[in-house]
């Protein structure tokens, strides 16, 4: 089975693995039949529409100060998060906008309540 296992402090958080592999899961687990129902009802590539743009969420242009107040640098802060300092320090000046499980993340390790009412 080809499995990638992402830690985050030296425990596993997320497991990666191949289409093929999942669905050999599904298939083991008895849920092929209702995965095939719903990729069978999804909307073809042509007629998709784009994705809505991703909106900040409050307080993220105060995203600096909130890590300077919990002690974080840069490095350390993106690291754990899972992104390179360069790419947070683009969110940190407003050039990017990062995806909802970055900002989650981001939310969860600066301990900035209502993070869960984000998702």
């Amino acid at each position: 089975m080809d499995l990638q296992i992402i830690k985050r402090d030296g425990e596993p958080e997320y497991a990666v693995l191949s289409w093929d592999s999942y669905q050999a899961l599904l298939k083991a687990a008895g849920l092929n039949d209702q995965v095939a129902a719903l990729t069978a009802t999804t909307t073809p590539e042509s007629e998709r529409q784009p994705p809505e743009p991703v909106q900040a969420l409050p307080g993220l242009d105060q995203l600096r100060g909130l890590r300077e107040g919990k002690g974080l640098a840069l490095e350390v802060l993106a690291r754990t998060v899972g992104i390179s300092p360069s790419y947070l320090g683009m969110i940190e000046t407003g050039e990017r906008l990062p995806d909802l499980a970055i900002r989650r993340s981001l939310a969860w390790e600066l301990g900035v309540a209502g993070w869960r009412e984000a998702s």
